[in-house]
């Protein structure tokens, strides 16, 4: 929170890896910073980017809503078909049904998701991701190009054209987002 206040941040984005070791999946930590940032610039806005808390009580989730972040943001990060492999320890569906819970608890707070494409998803199944989303309510989405962070992570199986891009971002906005941001590097 010093270092928002120090820089004059007006936007921050808040996240952190997976805490299956504690028993809130690290929810209090994402309220601690809100809390924070509120009292020392409160005109900032805050985004929180948070795990999916796959096995945590959902009051930990309602925990963060009741902080009342800006936006709420959990990636589904690609397809179902390709969980297995890209997402192992991650259900698509539970991903699905946070977001939707998000934003049942309150209606008036954004909430976005993301994705990555270049994975082997095809692009019927990434138009179906964005009509599961918008059936949860999501505001915001972005896609842009997955990018294989070490060789022992999924392989890139292609380079998305920009044209591609642009019509993901074209097909976000005619499905309703209210902002649908799509390209390489999204």
């Amino acid at each position: 929170a010093d270092v928002v206040e120090t820089m004059e941040l007006e936007h921050v984005v808040i996240t952190s890896v997976d805490r299956d070791d504690l028993e809130d999946g690290g929810a209090f930590q994402f309220v601690r910073c809100i809390e924070a940032i509120r009292a020392r610039r409160p005109r900032t806005t805050i985004e929180i980017l948070t795990p999916d808390f796959l096995r945590k009580p959902l009051s930990a989730v309602d925990a963060i809503v009741a902080a009342a972040p800006d936006v709420y943001n959990h990636n589904l990060e690609t397809v179902p078909r390709l969980y297995r492999t890209v997402r192992p320890g991650a259900r698509y569906y539970h991903s699905l049904k946070l977001l939707d819970h998000v934003k049942s608890r309150d209606p008036a707070m954004f909430t976005k998701s993301g994705m990555m494409v270049g994975l082997g998803e095809e692009k019927r199944e990434v138009l179906q991701v964005m009509d599961d989303l918008r059936s949860a309510a999501v505001d915001f989405l972005t896609i842009g190009q997955y990018l294989q962070p070490s060789v022992r992570h999924h392989k890139v199986e292609r380079y998305v054209a920009p044209a591609e891009f642009d019509g993901y971002a074209k097909s976000a906005r005619a499905k309703g987002f209210l902002m649908g941001s799509a390209s390489p590097l999204t």
